[in-house]
C-alpha cells in the first residue's frame, strides 16, 4: 500500500505541475522515458529580423538568430544532461528533444524577440521494469520484443550504468564486453543476431539487479536471481501473480496444500473432487483474491498488496516447491 500511495502522490505532483502550466496559457504534454517529443513552435516560417530562444525552466538551450543565419544548441548546461539530443527546425524554429529521460520533466517556454509565445509542460513517465526470475545457474533470455534489426540501429544492452553489449547493424558489429564489473559476465554473455535480445548464461546472485536495452526507446528489466531451491517470483503491486506448480495434470491420487508461511490458504483433494480456497485467513488478506488451476493446481493471487509479500509453499505427496512472492 505504501508503495501505491507513493504512485499516486507522484502522478498528483505531475498533473499539479501541468495544470499550472496550462492556467497561465500553456499546454501539457505526458510522454514515455525514452522516446521523443517535438515542441511545436506554430509557426509557418521565420521573418528575417526573428531571435527565437528555447529556455528549459530559466536555463537557454538552444536559439536562432535568422539575420546571421545562427542556430545555437546550448545542449552541455544543466550538467550535460541534454548533450547530443537537441534538433531545431530550421524552418519553424521547432524543437525536438530525443531519448526523453525523467530528467527531462518541466516547463518549456519559446520566446519570439524576448517575448514569450509558448509555454509547454512535459511530465516523463519512467518505464515500468520488466520483471525476470531464475534459478541460480540456469540461464536467462532477456527479450528485446524487436521482430528484427533494423540496418541503422544501434542497439545498447546495460547493467545499471554499465555497458555489456552492443549492436552496430551498419557495421556489422555485434560485440559483448564481458569483462567489465570484475568479470562478474566473462563468458556468459550472448546477442541473438536476428532480435538483439540478450543471453546470460550459468547465471549467478552477482547478475541480479536491473538491465536497460536503448534502442530508440527504453526497456528497463529487473533480474532476480535464487541461490537456493525457492523460486523467486516478483510482481508489481497491484498485478496478479501465478505459483506455477509445474504439474500437467493432477492424479486421482493426488492430496495437494499450498501455504503461506504455516498457515493453510488452499487445498485440494482429486479423489474427492475438492477444491478449495482458505481466503478468509490472516485477516481476511486473501479475500476474495485465490484462484485454483483445476488441471494443474497452480495458485493464483490477484490484485496483489506487500501484505501478500513472504513465503509460499505446495505441498504434495509427491513434492515440495517452495517461492518467495516480492513486490
Amino acid at each position: 500500500m505504501k508503495k501505491m500511495f507513493l504512485k499516486l502522490v507522484l502522478l498528483c505532483l505531475c498533473l499539479w505541475r501541468l495544470d499550472v502550466c496550462v492556467s497561465v496559457g500553456g499546454m501539457a504534454m505526458i510522454v514515455s522515458e525514452g522516446d521523443s517529443v517535438s515542441l511545436n513552435s506554430r509557426l509557418t516560417e521565420m521573418k528575417d529580423d526573428d531571435v527565437i530562444q528555447w529556455n528549459f525552466e530559466d536555463t537557454l538551450i538552444a536559439e536562432i538568430y535568422k539575420r546571421a543565419d545562427r542556430i545555437a544548441l546550448y545542449d552541455d548546461v544543466l550538467d550535460g544532461r541534454l548533450r547530443d539530443r537537441l534538433k531545431l527546425d530550421n524552418q519553424t524554429g521547432s524543437l525536438t528533444i530525443t531519448r526523453i529521460t525523467t530528467e527531462d520533466t518541466g516547463v518549456y517556454n519559446l520566446l519570439i524577440n524576448s517575448a514569450i509565445r509558448e509555454r509547454i509542460g512535459v511530465v516523463v513517465v519512467g518505464v515500468i521494469p520488466e520483471l525476470v526470475s531464475e534459478m541460480e545457474g540456469d540461464s536467462v533470455s532477456l527479450n528485446s520484443h524487436l521482430t528484427e534489426i533494423k540496418d541503422d540501429d544501434v542497439i545498447q544492452w546495460r547493467f545499471g550504468k554499465t555497458l555489456i553489449a552492443e549492436i552496430n547493424k551498419r557495421a556489422d558489429r555485434f560485440t559483448v564486453y564481458d569483462d567489465v564489473l570484475d568479470g562478474r559476465f566473462r563468458d556468459r554473455l550472448k546477442l541473438d543476431n536476428q532480435t538483439g535480445s540478450l543471453i546470460i548464461t550459468h547465471i549467478t546472485t552477482e547478475n541480479e539487479g536491473d538491465y536497460q536495452l536503448l534502442t530508440n526507446r527504453i526497456r528497463k528489466f529487473k533480474l532476480y536471481v535464487s541461490g537456493d531451491f525457492t523460486m523467486l517470483v516478483p510482481v508489481l503491486e497491484g498485478y496478479s501473480s501465478t505459483l506455477n506448480s509445474s504439474l500437467t495434470e493432477i492424479k486421482d491420487d493426488y492430496t495437494i496444500q499450498w501455504r503461506f508461511g504455516k498457515t493453510l490458504i488452499a487445498d485440494i483433494d482429486k479423489r474427492a473432487g475438492r477444491f478449495t480456497v482458505y481466503d478468509d485467513v490472516l485477516d481476511g488478506r486473501f479475500r476474495d483474491r485465490l484462484k485454483l488451476d483445476k488441471q494443474t493446481a497452480s495458485l493464483t493471487i490477484t490484485n496483489t498488496t506487500t501484505e501478500h509479500e513472504g513465503d509460499y509453499e505446495l505441498l504434495t505427496n509427491r513434492i515440495r516447491r517452495n517461492f518467495k512472492l516480492m513486490i
